[in-house]
């Protein structure tokens, strides 16, 4: 099986049908990814089907647990190379999405992401959540946040909640073992205005990996003095 058919197949697994433009825009995805990968370290995972499972089959589960298209903003917290934004954004075209990481480099490569792919409404912000989450043009404006293996959640939950509006939608996508860190979290979920949903395990398809999903829905306003200063929620998470 390639690479391709990995997509198109395991897509579909996940109630997902891709067109041949949007397999092609993974594909490409997927070639720029190696390339720049040889210039900045972006991901460990190179292999072409495994990058097809790992990383993009792997984002793409978050529309598992929730129906994208009733979504219009999405941001993502922390995204590195683009996972789990760029995935979505591809299979998904209607959004509006906010790429948001703390290193230069990696912005600009998501940068030349968007104009080769040709992916419209896309904005990709260097900055800390910490900063960005106090400020208004960014702050309660989000339909949904997604974040894939950026932190624990209870210092997930500062980084991201403060993004959402009141009833949207936090998604973190997370190891198969996350019950420790529901527990440890549960405090700063109440602080920060969020609740827990659920829990969602999934089975990655053409492999034997499971992780979770914890659905958190923002009910309630971030209070002011959340997102603490950089480095401080890290430091000093709130359990």
């Amino acid at each position: 099986m390639t690479g391709k058919e990995i997509v198109i197949q395991g897509s579909q697994e996940l109630g997902i049908s891709l067109s041949s433009a949007q397999i092609e825009q993974f594909y490409q995805y997927y070639e720029l990814l190696v390339e720049w990968n040889q210039k900045m370290n972006l991901t460990a995972i190179i292999e072409e089907k495994e990058v097809m499972i790992k990383h993009f089959l792997d984002c793409l589960t978050a529309a598992v647990d929730i129906d994208i298209t009733t979504c219009h903003t999405l941001i993502d917290v922390g995204t590195g190379a683009g996972f789990p934004g760029i995935p979505l954004k591809i299979a998904y075209p209607h959004l509006e999405i906010t790429l948001m990481d703390s290193l230069k480099k990696r912005i600009n490569f998501l940068k030349i992401i968007q104009t080769e792919l040709g992916l419209s409404n896309v904005h990709c912000i260097h900055g800390r959540a910490e900063d960005l989450g106090q400020n208004p043009l960014y702050r309660e404006q989000y339909d949904l946040c997604v974040s894939r293996a950026v932190a624990q959640l209870a210092v997930l939950y500062e980084y991201s909640l403060p993004f959402i509006k009141v009833g949207g939608t936090f998604l973190a996508l997370k190891g198969p073992n996350v019950e420790e860190e529901l527990v440890e979290g549960q405090k700063a979920l109440q602080v920060l205005g969020g609740k827990l949903d659920h829990t969602t395990t999934i089975d990655l398809p053409y492999s034997d990996i499971s992780h979770s999903i914890v659905h958190i829905i923002k009910n309630r306003h971030t209070p002011t003095q959340y997102p603490r200063k950089a480095g401080k929620p890290s430091k000093k998470p709130i359990i």
